[in-house]
């Protein structure tokens, strides 16, 4: 269920850094104090797929460093590339290199976290966007619940899933990783821009 980015896989590439300003990106997280973080390139970011992801990058010395996914380094950022938060750059090597060569490799990481759920501004129960904060691993698949069984929603290019027809907005949410495993979210109310802690998590890989 993964997209271009998979587990077991070793990507090879160049890392440039920049500033990472408030910790927020194109994933639309929000502000955040935490600065290991990267931008994916367009390519490998796919449209959002890539949003939460956790890598490792490995520089030639043999420095490394883990960072998460929430930003999109556009064009041209070639396959392969990571522009990384200065701070991130600098465990890998000197700010004044600006590019090195590196390895990296998706990361199913430890963590006491939970996943939490955020409706998009403007939700209601006719139109809503769902996003989906602090999972492990890489979301592949939200489900909202129907009268007819589970239906899934689009992913959008800013990192929602996207139920244009009021599909159930306001109900139970199933969530699905790229390994496969599936999470289902009851009680999760229609607060839009409220993140919502729930109290699980997908396993760690």
């Amino acid at each position: 269920m993964a997209g271009r980015i998979r587990p077991g896989t070793t990507y090879r590439g160049t890392a440039t850094h920049y500033d990472a300003g408030t910790g927020d990106g194109a994933c639309l997280y929000g502000p955040s104090d935490d600065r290991m973080t990267a931008a994916m390139n367009h390519t490998d970011y796919e449209s959002s797929k890539a949003c939460g992801a956790y890598v490792r990058v490995r520089a030639a010395s043999g420095a490394s460093v883990t960072v998460r996914i929430t930003n999109e380094c556009p064009l041209p950022c070639a396959p392969g590339q990571l522009d990384l938060s200065a701070q991130a750059f600098a465990e890998l090597a000197a700010p004044s290199l600006g590019r090195i060569q590196v390895t990296w490799s998706l990361l199913s990481p430890s963590t006491s976290d939970t996943v939490s759920i955020r409706y998009k501004t403007g939700s209601s129960r006719w139109w809503c966007a769902i996003q989906v904060i602090g999972h492990r691993n890489p979301v592949a698949r939200l489900e909202v619940r129907t009268g007819g069984g589970w239906h899934r929603l689009p992913r959008t290019d800013y990192n929602y899933f996207l139920s244009d027809q009021g599909s159930r907005c306001g109900g139970a949410i199933r969530i699905t990783d790229i390994y496969g495993e599936a999470l289902v979210l009851n009680g999760i109310a229609l607060r839009p821009d409220a993140v919502q802690p729930t109290r699980v998590q997908f396993a760690q890989h």
